[in-house]
């Protein structure tokens, strides 16, 4: 389903103005219906992990009728191993063993979907026209908070989506040079969240034990309590609606203006349905953001100078309603209401001053207006809500350069650096603990099961990156990047007027250094003619940084150095590709942002099969 990702930095082009800073990920789509396909795929591995979609796509060469399908069905125990620093086994009395290996318990997943969308393609009133609509159904288990604090049983989610979108693009509208991308999504979700099991456990599913001496004791049942705090049954319907319009025009060759709009609007209710007494009780949450933006971009000298100025405008409205009390059958409501926006505005430059030889400067200030997310939480993800939120704000500078090589048909070279230097105002990020640690007492800090965003009134990031890429007869690719910042918090005093104890501290839960490998060869002929054998190989280096804000060595996640290896085997028709995927195949230890081991060593067996221009 997806043609290629592509990757920003600093300034991003006219059509993907929006909420963002210093940079945005494009997932785009695939296009192409001028063949049609059937593409059917199945894989297994590693803790019962298995997978089967398939999509077909049509188009009737005389009319452009357009149709595609797709659906999936995926599941996962997720059962792997644990044994890092942050796995513990509670012994009777409370005596804590680090280091335990068991096997990640309660975090089964389940999800099954499907895409249809119909249109046209390639007519004289569209280059595309599509009408769509998505259904999926999930599963899945939740095994811990934000932290692996301590595991939890018999807690879960259950999701389901229906999502109706509308794609439009038509260049040369109306008039040359006149051209309009309309992309509107309108989903209705549903969220049910169960957490009524109040018995304590252990990572190895077995009961906590109270008392070290004497016959066991557990902890038994607690009315109204759960995994994470008190008992809960509750169900979230949230309706969400997305427009993105982009209109541009091309006054001359060369020079182009850009006009985009982003509206999204967000409804939200929660039911409480483990009282049913309560019922009717039912907090209501809307959050509706649009955001402007007009952008001038112009090639000068021949297109070796490029440059794209901008200005853009938002503002966002909350709504929340909160029942408090009911009184002979009237239900008394609280209503609290903010409205605020922001200004944004920046530029970028890139010129090439020899040949195959790039420089690009950007400089912008910009800002990321709160998101439902952020403002309501979401108690399905251990957030809480934080409706005082304010946006985040930064002033971002880049200077990049990238020079390319190639000597021969055989020896293509890539080189590529960024540097960059961001000043954030009211940061949004997840807050964590700022509490002290005292040796052999960690367990009183690292209880972080819930969390919510937070803003840090003035953070600064100055950092550099660098890619070297080289292609060899176009079989071998090789890839080498490394990416060091410094993420400081630099508010120098507290509210008393005292230093801040913080300041110039590393923002934690943000890996700051990191290092990436990857070579991929292809070898043709192999077994039969016409085939193609893919081999390749990744690696990785995750540098330790902090999961809280104090110094402390047991706080900090270890090295991490991942590797993978896998192959894939094109038959000579075409038609199948079987693949084996090898992940982390030394068994690393390898973490997320606030310290959750991820899987070890791993094994996924593909097998693709497409069936091209069936209708000839």
């Amino acid at each position: 389903m997806i043609e290629r990702i592509e990757v920003y930095k600093g300034v991003l082009p006219a059509h993907l103005s929006g909420n963002y800073i210093g940079g945005a990920i494009n997932v785009v789509m695939k296009k192409d219906a001028s063949a049609n396909n059937i593409t059917a795929a199945l894989s297994y591995g590693s803790f019962n992990t298995y997978r089967a979609d398939v999509s077909t796509l049509y188009r009737n060469q005389k009319n452009g009728l357009t149709g595609r399908a797709s659906g999936f069905f995926s599941h996962s125990d997720n059962n792997y191993e644990m044994w890092g620093k942050f796995s513990k086994y509670t012994l009777p009395g409370g005596r804590i063993i680090r280091n335990y290996r068991t096997r990640r318990p309660n975090d089964e997943f389940e999800t099954i979907g499907g895409r249809f969308e119909l249109g046209f393609t390639d007519v004289k009133w569209a280059d595309q026209f599509f009408v769509g609509y998505n259904i999926s159904d999930s599963y899945k288990e939740i095994p811990h908070g934000i932290t692996m604090t301590k595991p939890y049983f018999g807690r879960f989610n259950e999701y389901q989506a229906h999502v109706f979108s509308l794609n439009y693009t038509k260049r040369n509208l109306f008039v040359d040079g006149l051209a309009l991308t309309v992309n509107a999504v309108h989903s209705m979700r549903n969220t049910y969240l169960q957490d009524t099991v109040s018995l304590r456990y252990n990572w190895d599913g077995t009961l906590l034990v109270k008392n070290s001496e004497g016959p066991p004791e557990t902890y038994g049942y607690e009315p109204g309590r759960g995994q994470q705090g008190e008992a809960i049954i509750s169900d979230i319907d949230r309706t969400i609606s997305n427009v993105r319009s982009n209109l541009a025009y091309t006054i001359v060759s060369g020079h182009r203006v850009s006009l985009n709009h982003k509206f999204e609007n967000s409804n939200r209710n929660d039911k409480d349905l483990l009282n049913p007494a309560r019922s009717r009780w039912i907090t209501q949450n809307e959050l509706t953001t649009n955001i402007w933006a007009l952008n001038y971009e112009s090639e000068l000298l021949k297109g070796k100078l490029r440059t794209n100025v901008f200005g853009k405008y938002a503002v966002y409205i909350t709504d929340q309603t909160i029942p408090l009390r009911e009184t002979e059958g009237v239900l008394v409501y609280e209503n609290n209401k903010t409205k605020r926006d922001n200004r944004g505005f920046g530029g970028t430059l890139s010129y090439q001053p020899i040949t195959n030889g790039f420089l690009i400067v950007s400089a912008d200030k910009s800002f990321i207006m709160p998101t439902d997310r952020h403002i309501y939480g979401e108690p399905e993800n251990n957030l809480l809500p934080n409706p005082d939120i304010l946006p985040e704000m930064a002033i971002n500078y880049n200077l990049g350069a990238r020079y390319n090589i190639s000597r021969s048909a055989k020896h293509k070279w890539s080189f590529y650096a960024n540097a960059f230097w961001r000043n954030g105002y009211d940061k949004i990020i997840q807050q964590t603990r700022i509490d002290p640690v005292i040796e052999g007492r960690e367990n009183q800090v690292e209880d972080i099961q819930v969390t919510q965003f937070v803003n840090l009134s003035k953070t600064q990031s100055v950092g550099f990156e660098a890619e070297v890429n080289y292609i060899f007869n176009n079989r071998l690719n090789a890839m080498f990047n490394l990416s060091k910042f410094n993420s400081l918090f630099k508010v120098e005093t507290d509210e008393r007027g005292n230093p801040h104890s913080l300041y110039d501290r590393q923002v934690p839960n943000e890996p700051f250094f990191t290092v990436n490998g990857n070579v991929q060869y292809r070898l043709n002929n192999v077994f039969q003619k016409r085939s193609v054998l893919n081999l390749y190989y990744n690696l990785g280096y995750v540098a330790p940084f902090s999961t809280i804000w104090i110094e402390s060595e047991w706080f900090t996640t270890p090295a991490q150095f991942p590797n993978d290896l896998g192959a894939s085997y094109r038959f000579p028709t075409g038609k199948l590709v079987v693949s084996l995927d090898c992940k982390n195949i030394f068994n690393a230890e390898v973490y997320d942002n606030f310290g959750v081991q991820k899987p070890g060593r791993s094994l996924f067996l593909k097998l693709n099969y497409t069936i091209n221009n069936f209708n000839k």
